[in-house]
């Protein structure tokens, strides 16, 4: 199991970092909604597990609608229509709610295991934030040079990645106060805490290192601790929806590392709170 999820790491975090670099924005788009329309077919396993093709469909109409009634050209991104600021808060609002589900539980659970047609209503706020963030960032001053979204996008990532290392090691060596047992219980507070101080680090060296321009050093601080915070949930909130279906990994194109949700979880909620923070509030 191991050798496996090293290899596909090894595979994959290449394949992802050349395609947001070098990929013309014009085929990052489609790329980038093939990815996440498999997530919602994984999350369809939430919402009809007898039904996944409809549900599937259903979810992904509503992404693909967004491309026609929501901007997607270099211009539009970098000036942040209202469009977009609205799918940005609502992606904000979803992970606030989503956060107030994980402490909750297990008195949560009739919400979490609603109908259907809430529960693909959950997966929407998820992955479409998701989605657009993306967008938003990649084109973050575009026009000036192509590769800074790019970096910024990337800095996300690093940012989660420093975040679960950090939190893994301090959570080893200190861990006693558990975050949420009911859901995972070997997330801790001590965990976390690590976490934000690892990703606070990475932050600033790779905004130093790609020259990516914060408002302040307390807007940086501000918002590297909130995505670390918003990721947490991310991955805290996909493994309770799991726990409530019976599901342990959410598929199985990643050979050691489960579907693309299992990998994605962090992300989708660390991209949209950092980009709301970072392009529009702070």
């Amino acid at each position: 199991m191991l050798k496996q999820r090293v290899l596909t790491a090894a595979v994959l975090a290449p394949l992802v970092v050349a395609g947001v670099f070098f990929l013309p924005f014009s085929a990052f788009i489609p790329a980038l909604l093939a990815i996440t329309v498999l997530g919602f077919w994984e999350w369809s396993q939430f919402t009809r597990p007898f039904a996944r093709v409809v549900s599937t469909v259903m979810m992904a109409a509503v992404l693909i609608a967004s491309l026609f009634l929501v901007p997607t050209d270099i211009a539009s991104l970098q000036s942040l229509t209202a469009s977009h600021k609205a799918i940005l808060a609502a992606g904000g609002a979803w992970w606030v709610l989503a956060s107030v589900l994980v402490v909750a539980y297990p008195r949560s659970t009739s919400l979490v295991n609603a109908h259907s047609v809430a529960k693909q209503f959950y997966g929407i706020l998820t992955l479409l934030p998701f989605f657009w963030s993306i967008l938003l960032l990649r084109a973050f001053d575009y026009q000036t040079n192509t590769y800074h979204g790019a970096q910024l996008v990337l800095l996300v990532c690093v940012l989660v990645w420093a975040a679960d290392s950090g939190a893994y090691f301090s959570g080893k060596a200190f861990g006693k106060r558990k975050m949420a047992p009911a859901v995972s219980p070997n997330k801790t507070m001590e965990g976390l805490l690590g976490g934000i101080v690892a990703a606070i680090a990475v932050t600033w060296g790779g905004a130093t290192v790609f020259d990516i321009p914060f408002s302040s050093l307390l807007s940086l601080l501000s918002i590297a601790m909130i995505a670390v915070i918003a990721s947490v949930m991310g991955d805290l909130v996909e493994s309770m929806f799991k726990r409530v279906s019976g599901i342990k990994d959410s598929g199985r194109i990643l050979p050691g590392h489960g579907g693309i949700l299992d990998r994605i979880d962090s992300l989708t909620a660390a991209l949209p709170v950092f980009a709301l923070l970072y392009l529009w509030l702070l």
